[in-house]
């Protein structure tokens, strides 16, 4: 009998996606692999037990997680749920580290092998595995498409014999994976499209998409983007100038949507109460950073929030899994490439090699110990101290220092609770 893989069904109430397809049980099964689904893993993203079946997977139940040699999983797996993973099991997801201290230290007392599937480098080599442009490019177009239906309005021009309806104007702001696919999705309904990034690479995408482009074009925005493709925090002096530019450009928006989102740190706000208070009734913005913060003030995780002068703020959690059916099919295959990556071909067999730059990148926990550079040397967070502080989780650990001072978190420390990720 070959190695185990294990799907389990998520917990959280308001997570629908799933970590396996169809398809991806099929190639689990081509590379030696045992598959396990748990019942109904895949019901809300409209996968029934049946076609897991069909695709040479077991369907199990959640106790046959102590069978498996590999879990999948689209959320960081809680301290009920690890209590029955074997130690060294292999666990990849979305692991949510920043800020939740105690749960990174709940994995390694656990023992397993943790890949936190957001640390994917952004190298071409590791594009098939990219989770965070995989499942941002579906909140992006979902956003437009909570919009349009909260806007209660065309958002086309058309041209009738009883009049001209006129164009919806939107305004994206942030022009990463998102934000591309939100132009992309407000111009082919028809909207009028602008948008604004601190990256300079982001003007000529937003250029060939038809859209304009709105931006403080300084010196400091000419060195706004990193290394790996990420936006960099701006000084508060940039972002009053890039304030003052974009405020009065707001006030004549019929959609907004923010996307701005700086891994590691709380959303920047982007828009104040009183642009909020200059939109015209009707208006709708949607705050996709609203689980880390929000960029728009007033924005209520989980609600749309009517303002005093009848603009609309979306905060709607979990966007992609608003679209779980499409969510969950672009997200197994990140997965099973990542998986493909640590088996041996010949043998048929997990073999990690943790000299590998996807593996160093990735793996968060690994034999009893916090292995990520950002979290390693970290003193161990139990239930009776108080809770991290964000600003803690920023800033990661020099590596020299972390690589000298990695121990075992504290085996005989009571059970940590955690909140489960975004």
């Amino acid at each position: 009998m070959g190695q185990t893989v294990f799907i389990p069904r998520e917990l959280d109430a308001n997570e629908p996606r799933v970590a396996a397809s169809p398809d991806t049980v099929k190639r689990l099964a081509g590379l030696g692999f045992d598959v396990i689904v748990e019942s109904g893993a895949g019901t809300a993203s409209r996968i029934p037990d049946e076609e897991f079946a069909k695709a040479g997977a077991v369907i199990g139940k959640a106790g046959d997680v102590a069978k498996a040699d590999v879990v999948l999983k689209v959320r960081r797996p809680d301290e009920t749920e690890l209590k029955a993973y074997r130690p060294g099991t292999a666990v990849i997801a979305i692991m949510d580290p920043y800020g939740n201290d105690a749960a990174v230290d709940a994995l390694a007392r656990a023992g397993v092998t943790a890949f936190s599937m957001e640390f994917m480098p952004r190298i071409t080599r590791a594009q098939s595995m990219d989770v965070l442009s995989s499942q941002a490019n579906l909140a992006g177009y979902q956003a437009v498409i909570d919009a349009a239906a909260e806007y209660d309005r065309a958002l086309p021009m058309m041209m009738t014999a009883a009049g001209t309806v006129p164009a919806a104007k939107a305004f994206v702001m942030g022009v990463g994976v998102a934000g591309l696919q939100a132009i992309a999705t407000a111009r082919r309904l028809g909207a009028v499209v602008t948008a604004t990034d601190v990256r300079p690479a982001a003007k000529e995408q937003v250029a060939s998409l038809g859209a304009k482009f709105l931006a403080v074009e300084d010196e400091e925005f000419k060195a706004a983007e990193t290394a790996g493709g990420y936006a960099k925090e701006m000084s508060r002096e940039y972002q009053a100038k890039q304030a003052a530019l974009t405020a009065e450009h707001i006030a004549k928006q019929d959609i907004v949507i923010t996307t701005a989102l700086i891994p590691g740190r709380p959303a920047p706000k982007l828009v104040s109460a009183a642009v909020v208070a200059s939109m015209k009734p009707g208006s709708v913005i949607v705050d996709l950073a609203v689980e880390r913060g929000g960029n728009v003030e007033g924005a209520v995780p989980g609600q749309v929030v009517t303002t005093s002068n009848g603009v609309k703020i979306v905060g709607h959690l979990n966007v992609p899994g608003r679209v779980a059916a499409s969510a969950s099919l672009l997200y197994a295959r990140n997965l099973f490439a990542f998986l493909e990556t640590l088996v041996d071909k010949t043998a048929k067999t997990l073999a990690i090699n943790r000299d590998d730059e996807l593996v160093k990148a990735t793996m968060l926990t690994d034999g009893g110990l916090v292995v990520h550079p950002a979290f390693a040397g970290k003193p161990p967070v139990i239930a009776s101290a108080e809770p991290a502080k964000p600003a803690a989780a920023e800033k990661p650990a020099a590596p020299k220092k972390a690589a000298a001072s990695r121990k075992p978190a504290a085996p005989k420390s009571p059970a940590n609770k955690s909140k489960g990720i975004a």
